[in-house]
């Protein structure tokens, strides 16, 4: 078996990213850049985030990630609350009236 001379094909099979797996990682960390600057408001600039740590980048990334979540379902329970649980749009998309149970009392005295 003759030996490549090239020694950069065996650090590349030693660190295990093939090129075909690279494009895969670059996009990845460019998604988690641009979510973190996006859902960020500002609090941080491309060059910060880009040299910043894997472990405090991911670490962001993932609790920005449960922020938006747990205000997308406190959306939801809102608007559930507002309309009485009800929804005014079918699910074939026909939308349907409120029907108020009883008349709301006034506060106004």
């Amino acid at each position: 078996m003759k030996m490549s001379k090239d020694p950069s094909q065996l650090v590349l099979a030693f660190f295990g990213l093939t090129s075909d797996q690279a494009p895969l990682f670059r996009k990845n960390l460019f998604t988690q850049i641009h979510e973190i600057l996006f859902h960020g408001k500002g609090g941080y600039d491309w060059n910060t985030v880009y040299n910043m740590p894997i472990w405090l980048r991911k670490f962001i990334f993932h609790e920005i990630n449960q922020y938006y979540k747990k205000e997308s379902e406190e959306i939801k329970k809102s608007q559930s609350k507002s309309n009485g649980g009800q929804t005014l749009i079918s699910s074939d998309g026909k939308v349907t009236p409120p029907n108020p149970s009883s008349p709301s009392k006034s506060s106004y005295k």
